[in-house]
């Protein structure tokens, strides 16, 4: 049932929601968040960007934090079987989309910081659903709580349970441990951190983001040189089968259509950056500045750091490496975490299994911490204050279960979590488009 539901949620339609609405916004503000991204990037890496307020999490926390969601394993598995099941084309549909998904990020995290809310202890919180409230009247309050409640049943699943199984599968296949010893050490971290609120999950991101990823690229970038000269015809062939209507790509993928390499690089794209489902909104709320504008901007630069960064170099590895539709022991397409184990052997050879390892483990537990943001905040706008704690407490609980039950319904819930959250946010970003492209307009001034 829950796959047949996704599979309509999940269908051309959906897809192309989000797509349009990122190609809106882009025109109705003249693509003001893609004109301006070397300066996203500048403000998101400069010093002001660091400085902490009354509220204790800095624009440079907050964006962390959102990556430290956003950053997980699909980085790695989703990429590779993006690859698999749509060929090499659908890397440049994933950096496309990723492209249009820039003013949707930009608008629904300059939306939660200008009607954010401020706590009696200094805190601001706020995200689609006070956004919602705030600016469409009657109808806006109860798509402000659908959008909660899909938002919170999403940080459970695809943070607290999903994640924490990912992080079990990989350490209990590395170090032979018990897949419930895994998870009782990742929920004690994890609630650790937790009851330390939105200031010490976003200071643990602050650290942990940034080195698991130049870990992950290092390694990913090395693989690439390593295999410079497969470099240009792994690009041409990427371009080509992104335009053609059937590619022959031989091995175990066989042909791969345009239309194939369309949906899943798309599909893979909106996953991994999540642009326009309003998550990262959630978290941009938090950071202590008063110029919505400028806080969307920094938000903006998740998608660049996530998939025209880290997905690129996953999927760039893959296709010069020459380990695309190499095939198991079976005869099978090698797809997920194999494929790109096996592109990273080889250059690194022994080295890869211990930083594949690594990598997943810190995007899966820093998810874990991303998500639970999300998890409090919703909880607190749908029961109040005093379910904050009580909310934290089940994620930890949640945490150790993800480690020793079966992921298929997991998964399945959390993709539908994703899209019932991603409908009435994109519908209020149409709505409020107006509003978007005149604060860009002021900024251009």
């Amino acid at each position: 049932m829950l796959e047949v539901l996704n599979t309509l949620l999940w269908g051309p339609g959906t897809l192309a929601l989000i797509l349009g609405t990122g190609v809106w916004l882009t025109l109705r503000t003249g693509g003001f968040p893609q004109r301006n991204l070397g300066r996203a990037l500048t403000l998101s890496l400069g010093r002001e960007a660091r400085r902490k307020g009354r509220g204790g999490v800095s624009p440079f926390g907050s964006l962390m934090t959102a990556l430290a969601s956003t950053v997980g394993t699909g980085n790695i598995v989703g990429v590779a079987a993006a690859l698999v099941s749509g060929g090499p084309g659908a890397l440049v549909w994933m950096e496309l989309a990723a492209l249009l998904g820039l003013a949707s990020k930009f608008a629904e995290c300059m939306l939660a910081v200008k009607y954010r809310r401020v706590r009696r202890d200094g805190t601001r919180w706020g995200g689609p659903m006070a956004v919602m409230e705030a600016r469409l009247g009657a109808p806006g309050r109860w798509m402000g709580k659908l959008f909660a409640v899909f938002a919170l049943l999403m940080a459970f699943t695809m943070g607290a349970l999903a994640q924490s199984g990912a992080l079990a599968d990989t350490f209990s296949a590395a170090f032979t441990l018990p897949r419930w010893r895994v998870g009782l050490v990742t929920a004690a971290l994890a609630l650790t951190i937790l009851l330390g609120g939105i200031r010490r999950i976003a200071d643990i991101s602050t650290v942990l983001v940034p080195v698991m990823a130049l870990l992950y690229l290092g390694g990913g970038l090395a693989v690439i040189l390593g295999n410079l000269r497969r470099l240009p015809e792994a690009v041409t062939l990427m371009l080509r089968c992104a335009v053609a209507p059937e590619a022959a790509l031989g091995g175990a993928l066989g042909i791969v259509t345009r239309r194939e390499a369309l949906r899943w690089g798309v599909a893979r794209g909106v996953f991994s950056n999540e642009a326009g489902l309003g998550s990262a909104a959630i978290t941009a709320a938090c950071a202590d500045t008063e110029d919505p504008v400028r806080q969307g901007l920094i938000s903006m630069t998740g998608v660049f750091f996530d998939t025209m960064v880290i997905c690129a170099v996953t999927g760039l590895a893959i296709c010069c490496s020459g380990t695309l539709g190499a095939a198991d022991g079976n005869g099978r397409p090698l797809t997920g975490a194999a494929l790109t184990l096996r592109a990273f052997e080889t250059v690194l050879g022994p080295l890869a299994p211990w930083l594949i390892g690594v990598a997943l483990g810190l995007f899966a537990f820093t998810s874990v911490l991303g998500c639970a943001v999300q998890a409090e905040t919703t909880a607190s706008y749908l029961l109040g204050p005093e379910a904050v704690r009580p909310c934290r407490v089940l994620y930890g609980l949640a945490v150790f279960a993800g480690a020793v039950i079966p992921m298929a319904t997991v998964l399945q819930l959390a993709d539908l979590a994703n899209a019932l959250m991603a409908f009435p946010n994109l519908v209020c970003l149409l709505l409020l488009s107006d509003e978007i492209a005149g604060e860009c307009r002021r900024k251009d001034r």
